[in-house]
């Protein structure tokens, strides 16, 4: 294979894949089978002992999946890197390979509603309790920290708070007492953040948003040291079996050759949005991490290159009224997703949040006015009318 790549705009074009070794194909192939054959008897036994490198069956490895795995790896500045079924199956099979019956994670304050719904179900089930943190200084997260601690699961930027995590202060704290810290990257991508540089463990991506950025398949990623991804690998994903396809991962090589490209414009676009929203009367709050006005915005320089494509929104009014405003859209789409090329917008609080009790959702900052904004790649002017004429409407109601 190729040598590291001392840029991210060159490696996420180029990383894991060397044409030579394909035929000259250009593009990575689609190896789109379930199996593979051995030469012998006695190679297939090698393989299955680990004794050989090379293919088996495509749940536990495929040449395409592993191109994918290489380049997240690269991206991420990791060891090594996995691929999922989705951005759940990658939360669910790193939080159960952390975890046994009786042991603790500490979270941060406000996490995607399906981890807080895999997060309730490992308490129900396996007894795995769980408590979320503000992580705002050292002595919280020592305060929270038990003798059975596994893990430090760290959403950045929170979903849909917006609310940045010192990723270096968690990191520090962590090592203290030996326990591994996971970051959810979705928000970001390895473009915007690498949390690993930041001392972190396993970083986990929905890959279905940025890193596919096209709307068009559901996945996930993980990158972390060589011997804990091995240890996954092996373990809850090969036996639980959240696996991704080769056509996914594929997509995702695809999608990966245009991220930089389409996060500059998707932040671009985002810091013209906010500075629109911040002065528009019906609009209460702002929540963007690239907003000089931000409590984050000192984190967000010291670990984000920029404040990325995904704003959040109060409004001055009622859920009716924050409902009707996504009704009066023209063209943005009423979509629980991000990162696609298209605008979309949701509220939290009855969507990606709702499965949340009331009160624990206001604890973690999602009121009934707030709005999720994913800042897509049209023409920005265009995305603004569109807002404008939907909020003044709300105003004159």
């Amino acid at each position: 294979m190729k040598e590291k790549f001392k840029n991210i705009e060159t490696a996420v074009i180029h990383a894991g894949y060397d044409a030579k070794e394909h035929l000259g194909s250009l593009t990575t192939p689609i190896f789109q089978t379930s199996t593979f054959s051995f030469d012998s008897a006695e190679q297939g036994e090698r393989r299955f002992a680990g004794e050989e490198d090379g293919y088996i069956y495509s749940r536990i490895g495929n040449p395409t999946v592993r191109a994918l795995e290489e380049r997240i790896a690269e991206l991420e500045g990791a060891e090594a890197g996995l691929a999922f079924g989705s951005g759940m199956a990658a939360v669910s099979a790193i939080l159960i390979a952390l975890t046994k019956s009786g042991d603790h994670i500490l979270c941060s304050q406000g996490i995607y509603g399906c981890t807080f719904g895999l997060l309730e179900l490992m308490a129900e089930k396996y007894q795995i309790t769980h408590d979320f943190c503000a992580m705002e200084t050292e002595a919280q997260i020592e305060a929270q920290i038990r003798p059975e601690t596994t893990c430090i699961y760290v959403e950045t930027p929170i979903n849909p708070t917006m609310k940045l995590i010192d990723l270096e202060l968690v990191a520090k704290t962590a090592k203290k007492h030996g326990i591994p810290v996971v970051v959810d990257n979705t928000f970001s991508s390895p473009y915007l953040q690498q949390p690993l540089k930041s001392g972190c463990d396993i970083v986990l991506h929905s890959a279905t948003k940025y890193i596919g950025g096209h709307g068009d398949v559901i996945a996930g990623l993980a990158a972390g040291t060589k011997e804990m991804m091995n240890t996954i690998a092996k373990t809850t994903l090969k036996d639980v079996g959240g696996v991704l396809s080769p056509f996914d991962a594929w997509l995702l090589l695809r999608g990966l050759k245009t991220l930089h490209v389409r996060l500059d414009r998707h932040c671009e676009n985002a810091a013209y949005i906010v500075e629109q929203l911040k002065k528009h009367p019906a609009v209460k709050n702002v929540f963007y991490p690239g907003d000089e006005a931000s409590h984050d915005y000192k984190i967000m320089q010291k670990q984000m290159r920029k404040g990325g494509g995904l704003i959040s929104f109060e409004i001055n009014g009622s859920k009716k009224q924050a409902q009707k405003l996504l009704n009066d859209l023209s063209f943005i789409n009423i979509a629980v997703s991000l990162g696609d090329a298209e605008t979309l917008i949701q509220h939290p609080a009855t969507m990606t949040h709702s499965g949340i009790p009331e009160e624990m959702r206001n604890q973690m900052g999602i009121s009934d006015e707030l709005i999720r904004l994913s800042i897509g790649l049209e023409a920005k002017e265009d995305i603004w009318e569109d807002l404008k004429q939907a909020l003044d409407q709300l105003r004159k109601a």
